[in-house]
């Protein structure tokens, strides 16, 4: 698979793993203010399926796609670890960009220290599925004897 392609479907695959968790998150009523689909439908005035379609364009699209096209110069011995840094960089870029346009001041602040710590968290899991997910689809396939 070219290494775009693994870049969006590590993107993807690293999307579904974050939502899982935001959702399991809600359920257990662990920070129902940190609802970020309702954020971004919020920011666009949409309703919460545009929310979740964005969430996972930025996902797959952004983060997935950039990663793949950044790989080389990203710092780390392996892709889990490349990966992993790619999504503290994501965090941070969300922490001065998204959350801020969402009103909830810089770094998220205005919904407590836990804001910034709780996402840190999911992006760096984010991060090694991305970078695991893909060493797997763009390592070299060998030919079976």
């Amino acid at each position: 698979m070219n290494k775009i392609a693994a870049g969006a479907v590590a993107g993807f695959v690293a999307t579904v793993v974050l939502s899982v968790m935001m959702m399991a998150k809600g359920m257990m009523g662990v920070m129902p203010e940190l609802d970020v689909i309702h954020m971004l439908s919020g920011m666009m005035g949409a309703p919460a399926m545009m929310g979740w379609i964005g969430h996972f364009m930025i996902g797959t699209l952004a983060w997935g796609i950039g990663f793949a096209v950044l790989y080389g110069m990203i710092p780390g011995g392996s892709a889990v670890v490349k990966g992993i840094a790619f999504g503290i960089a994501a965090w941070l870029g969300m922490m001065v960009m998204v959350m801020p346009m969402a009103g909830v001041g810089l770094f998220g602040m205005a919904m407590g220290v836990m804001a910034p710590m709780m996402t840190l968290a999911l992006h760096v899991i984010f991060g090694a599925v991305l970078g695991l997910v893909f060493a797997a689809l763009s390592a070299p396939r060998t030919a079976m004897a």
